[in-house]
């Protein structure tokens, strides 16, 4: 099986991992989950993190082909369009982020039909398509439940699974948002738990739990089934439901997910500027309730 070399980023702000992903022949790469810095009192952005990704992608001599989204983030701005414009390389994500555009579209009041004509995304997977960084074979899962949206990543013996999953002492992610579901979200991680035992893991996120003073990124399908505490061998379906629900229902909604949504589900791309030179961000007053 195939070893891509993994190169990963951490975003201290949103506690999100992001990757460079490259075939060690061809030196091709992709990247996985871009973060782009914003400032919520002020609404500037910033390319922080994607400049380290830029600086080590021109440092290796690497060649962006993808530049992949795990789903549509509710935690961070995407830097999808700021790393295309610097190497190229096509933006890609789950043909179902029509449902999650539909959605948005509603609350954010959006013409769906903006979307249906003007679709950013480069490239949009069917479920389980195949595809290649360099000669490195690679396919999609999708992994649904956390958002419809959702896709995690097999390239040789790693596998890139979002928010579907993070490290075992802290669990799986949250369904709340629209279109979210607990019950969907077991299905996939237990698709996910066929994948070879030794596969390496790789998270986009890490939080702290109380006990551990490190952050991780990288784990493995065995250590997964056997110890995530959420999800491990033996949890029984309506148990993990249950425990999900009840969990998430205590949960507060993610500090950038306004201003994030409308971004990601544009594969990064900003407003328009109106008439004054200024682009403008959309709030939906009163529409969630934390």
């Amino acid at each position: 099986m195939a070893k891509p070399w993994v190169q990963a980023f951490f975003d201290d702000k949103s506690n999100t991992y992001s990757y460079v992903v490259t075939d060690p022949e061809t030196r091709k790469c992709a990247v996985i989950d871009s973060v782009l810095g914003y400032d919520a009192a002020s609404a500037t952005t910033s390319t922080e993190q994607a400049e380290q990704i830029l600086a080590f992608i021109q440092k290796n001599s690497l060649s962006v082909e993808w530049i992949l989204e795990t789903h549509v983030h509710a935690d961070h701005l995407t830097a999808a369009q700021y790393i295309k414009a610097q190497t190229g390389g096509k933006t890609a994500i789950s043909h179902n982020i029509a449902l999650v555009q539909q959605t948005f579209s509603a609350i954010y009041n959006f013409d769906m039909k903006y979307f249906n004509s003007n679709q950013i995304f480069d490239h949009l997977f069917e479920d389980h398509e195949a595809f290649k960084i360099g000669g490195m074979e690679a396919y999609n899962m999708p992994t649904p439940g956390h958002t419809p949206a959702c896709l995690s990543y097999v390239i040789g013996d790693a596998v890139f699974v979002g928010d579907t999953l993070f490290m075992p002492d802290y669990g799986t992610a949250r369904c709340d948002f629209p279109k979210g579901s607990a019950s969907v979200l077991f299905d996939s991680v237990h698709q996910l738990y066929t994948l070879p035992e030794q596969m390496r893991v790789f998270l986009c996120h890490d939080y702290l739990p109380e006990g551990r003073k490190e952050f991780h990124c990288e784990t493995t399908i065995q250590a997964q089934k056997q110890g995530n505490i959420h999800i491990h061998e033996g949890i029984q379906k309506q148990e993990f439901i249950e425990m999900r629900n009840r969990r998430d229902a205590s949960l507060s909604m993610p500090k950038l997910i306004l201003p994030a949504i409308q971004i990601n589900m544009d594969a990064g791309r900003m407003p328009r500027p109106e008439g004054n030179g200024i682009a403008y961000l959309k709030l939906p007053l009163n529409y969630f309730h934390s």
